[in-house]
């Protein structure tokens, strides 16, 4: 499967006054994690799930997701002492798309990103008045790039 998605740093000031239902807590680790691809390990509230990536050209990469069960996702990450990014997740309809905002904790806290998937490169989108400099292209904010910045 084809993932095509845009990312963007979030304006503070405006993302504070969105209306926002409810959100999940994601724990993520990643098992392989370089240029050419990664494995990781997302819990997502009671769901767990196996994400298999490759490398990104442009805004596009192969991505692959398999369901797990809980248990064993959370026993992968502590069994192989996986570095972990915590997040919040909130996803938000804007004009008929789903944006998803993350909002990072303890090391990456007061970094947030709101992500949206495309159906091609160059689909035109509205942005809603919260969402900021666009960072797609800037490797530093990939979460294969994030972990490296936890200790």
């Amino acid at each position: 499967m084809l993932e095509i998605e845009r990312k963007f740093l979030i304006v503070e000031t405006l993302w504070d006054k969105q209306v926002k239902n409810g959100y999940a807590e994601i724990t993520q680790g990643y098992v392989l994690n370089s240029i050419e691809k990664s494995v990781r390990i997302r819990i997502n509230d009671d769901r767990a799930f196996l994400t298999i990536k490759g490398p990104t050209k442009g805004i596009s990469r192969a991505e692959y997701e398999y369901e797990i069960p809980k248990i064993e996702g959370e026993e992968m990450i502590l069994s192989l002492s996986l570095k972990v990014l915590k997040k919040r997740r909130y996803e938000i309809l804007f004009e008929g798309k789903v944006w998803e905002v993350d909002v990072f904790k303890n090391e990456l806290e007061g970094l947030i990103l709101a992500e949206i998937e495309l159906e091609s490169e160059d689909e035109k989108i509205i942005l809603p008045n919260w969402v900021g400099e666009e960072v797609s292209y800037d490797a530093q904010y990939y979460n294969t790039n994030l972990i490296n910045r936890l200790s």
